[in-house]
């Protein structure tokens, strides 16, 4: 499909989240992007009256570039649904379960793939007994935060609670995870092919928001140090984790490996970033797709898929 077919290419960036600025970043990379190859784009920075901007906007197609709360939950999804217009990425229900870390876990358990166990925590949780069943070796994240925004590692029941108090300022649900112990790995999906596998090594104790975005010594390897074998392996899990929550399009799964050689599904992400820190645009590169050549895909695959 070339560039000319996808006629007028509305990307969505902004938004009211935490990620405000990555997705800026994000949405201005893949405007640039899209405009090099000769595309008609116009940038659009969405507000509180999202509903309204679109319904006035005259475009073909989306490219949603926006991360957290608003983009990425199924929300902008289902405004694009009513319209009747084709946009990247996963729909309404995918969306709103890979947003919500609580919930991506219940369906991962349900189809019995690996996951670290953990506890949804309120005021009133048992602090000391959820502390020992976590072996006071734990991750506290808000469930519905993106960038690794709000988490925080902890090892006492003390922890637990502050960690929990510090969290639930972001969000109203909030879980301590087992951490798992061991290497991290992330893989991209696109249009249904998992690509190559990215190994993250941060000098942080983990892949947080300063890392990601900010840090230059947080180290990305490609290859990824696993065997063939075991990346197949990875790769093949990852695209079970994303099939299972009915996600389509493109993605990014998060992982774990521990000491034994075992692989742990962290979170799925159904608009990961597109900055020049990014991951996908990375794997996509080591595929042999350059970033004009991934964007330019992404929307073929979802006006293909709208049109079925």
């Amino acid at each position: 499909m070339s560039i000319e077919s996808l006629g007028k290419i509305a990307v969505l960036m902004g938004g009211t989240s935490a990620e405000r600025k990555v997705s800026l970043r994000s949405g201005n990379a893949v405007a640039d992007a899209l405009e090099s190859v000769g595309g008609n784009v116009v940038r659009v920075d969405i507000q509180g009256h999202a509903i309204s901007q679109l319904t006035e906007l005259d475009f073909d197609v989306a490219f949603i570039a926006l991360h957290g709360r608003g983009g990425e939950d199924g929300t902008i999804q289902g405004v694009l649904e009513w319209l009747d217009k084709p946009y990247t990425g996963s729909g309404v229900m995918a969306s709103a379960l890979a947003m919500d870390k609580w919930r991506t876990k219940m369906i991962w358990m349900a189809a019995q793939l690996p996951t670290p166990s953990a506890y949804l925590l309120d005021a009133s949780s048992d602090w000391v007994a959820i502390n020992e069943a976590l072996d006071a070796n734990a991750i506290v994240k808000p469930a519905r935060e993106g960038s690794s925004i709000g988490m925080r590692r902890v090892h006492n029941a003390e922890d637990l609670k502050s960690s929990y108090e510090f969290a639930s300022e972001y969000d109203g649900l909030v879980l301590a995870e087992r951490w798992v112990e061991g290497r991290e790995f992330t893989v991209a999906i696109v249009d249904g092919e998992a690509l190559p596998v990215i190994q993250l090594r941060t000098s942080h104790e983990f892949y947080d928001y300063d890392a990601k975005y900010q840090s230059n010594d947080t180290e990305y390897l490609l290859p990824c140090g696993l065997s063939d074998s075991e990346e197949k392996a990875l790769q093949s899990l990852a695209l079970k984790a994303f099939d299972v929550l009915g996600a389509a399009g493109w993605g990014r799964v998060d992982v774990m490996q521990d000491a034994d050689g075992a692989f742990w599904l962290l979170e799925a992400n159904t608009s990961p970033g597109m900055t020049d820190h990014s991951l996908v645009p990375m794997a996509a590169k080591a595929s042999g797709m350059d970033f004009s050549e991934l964007v330019t895909r992404l929307l073929a695959e979802a006006v293909e898929r709208h049109g079925h």
